[in-house]
This record gives structure tokens, sequence and C-alpha cells, in this order.
């Protein structure tokens, strides 16, 4: 994963992401990869998944 912190409080997922970092452009260079976890995965030890990008377009 890229930038995402995950924790779980109960029932409840929180997801953290830093939203002023990037990791350069995406595959088709049309938005800037702000988090990813890179295809799907499992939820800290549960039975969901979760599957997660964040993006901007370039200025």
């Amino acid at each position: 994963m890229k930038n995402i912190e995950m924790t779980v409080e109960g029932e409840t997922l929180i997801i953290k992401v830093d939203l002023s970092k990037d990791f350069g452009p995406s595959k088709s260079g049309k938005t800037i990869i702000v988090a990813s976890t890179e295809g799907n995965v499992s939820v800290l030890e549960r039975e969901e998944k979760i599957g997660l990008n964040i993006y901007r377009y370039p200025e």
C-alpha cells in the first residue's frame, strides 16, 4: 500500500491518508497518484476486502 493507514475500532474502519503526498503520474499519465492499496487487500485480519485509489489531476 502507498500512503494509506487503516485501523479498525469496533466495527468501524478508519482510513488515514496524507493528501499532501504524491507518488507521481498514473500509468496513463492523466492523474497524479496520492494513495493506493495497489489492488484489493484484506481489512486487518477480517473477511472484508478494500480497493482504494486516491488521485488528483495535474495543474
